[in-house]
């Protein structure tokens, strides 16, 4: 521990650079492996090394001082090597070994990654494995994960990203949702039924379809849809829609196992949905010189695994 009259120990200023990126102490602590105790008691040390505060906590956040940030300024970047340099000589061991830290959509998650894990973690022994299921985007570096498996358009160039697979989004119904009200043929009727959305920050109500057209021109159509029911959960919105409730928008790996027994039907086939879940699923993580062995080898299972996509019925 610091003390008032010593300088304060490597660990506790690393601690500090923790605690700017995630903003709170339970974060902290989880990334380090350290109790939420631990994490206020080392910090309250630090304080009283250097003589000034450090850290500005309320009810609702964690923040620096100009003290703290110009301390985590000058040592940000040398601990971030230290990281990268230990990790590399880790990896020249030969074995893939550490703790790989994963968040993955709830759907992707329960129904595509967690059979296979079995059988991955029985593969290297020696790696540990957390998976944490949330349909929300996290922040990687605050909250401390290694890898984020979503579905986008295109990864964002700050992060080093892997393409898993193609993935669509569908437009589906109950086969008795549509005996009662009707098949819609083109994007406009979807105004005259019941539509279930999925929560979005945004807020809206539309849902754009675009189709390939002759002579390479394309229709789109943006349509204002309504229903009785929301989530911000792709397998609560498909329990919703084989509940005969309405039509909604879905991944096909959230999908495609309830189409086959014709328990749900492709609604406008030809119609693709624009600007929703994204067309492909890729496995990112913040930027970094080097990956260690023990994500790659984690990526290298996801690519294999989910390489043949989420095949539909014909």
């Amino acid at each position: 521990m610091a003390t008032a009259d010593s300088f304060p120990v490597f660990s506790d200023l690393h601690l500090l650079t923790v605690l700017a990126q995630t903003r709170s102490y339970t974060q902290a602590a989880r990334r380090l492996g350290i109790s939420k105790a631990s994490v206020s008691m080392r910090i309250a040390e630090l304080e009283r090394a250097a003589g000034v505060p450090l850290v500005r906590r309320t009810t609702r956040s964690v923040g620096l001082t100009a003290g703290g940030q110009q301390l985590v300024d000058d040592t940000q970047a040398s601990f971030t090597r230290i990281e990268q340099s230990f990790a590399h000589v880790k990896d020249l061991a030969g074995t893939a070994r550490g703790l790989v830290r994963v968040t993955a959509p709830v759907a992707l998650g329960r129904q595509h990654i967690a059979p296979t894990l079995a059988a991955f973690l029985k593969a290297y022994p020696d790696i540990r494995l957390e998976l944490d299921l949330t349909d929300r985007f996290v922040n990687l570096s605050q909250e401390g994960f290694d890898l984020a498996i979503r579905h986008a358009h295109a990864p964002p160039d700050t992060h080093v990203a892997w393409a898993l697979c193609e993935t669509r989004t569908l437009l589906v119904a109950s086969a008795a949702y549509l005996r009662r009200h009707g098949t819609p043929g083109h994007p406009s009727e979807l105004a005259a039924h019941s539509s279930l959305l999925y929560l979005r920050d945004t807020g809206s109500q539309s849902w754009s379809f675009a189709r390939e057209r002759a002579r390479r021109s394309t229709e789109q159509v943006i349509v204002t849809v309504n229903g009785p029911f929301r989530a911000n959960n792709s397998e609560v919105l498909r329990e919703a829609v084989l509940g005969g409730l309405g039509l909604g928008l879905l991944p096909d790996f959230s999908a495609a196992g309830w189409i086959a027994p014709g328990k749900l039907v492709v609604v406008l086939p030809k119609w693709l949905p624009q600007g929703f879940f994204g067309e492909r699923l890729y496995a990112i993580r913040p930027w970094s010189p080097k990956v260690p062995r023990a994500v790659q080898c984690f990526v290298d299972h996801l690519r294999t695994e989910l390489a043949s996509g989420f095949a539909l019925p014909d």
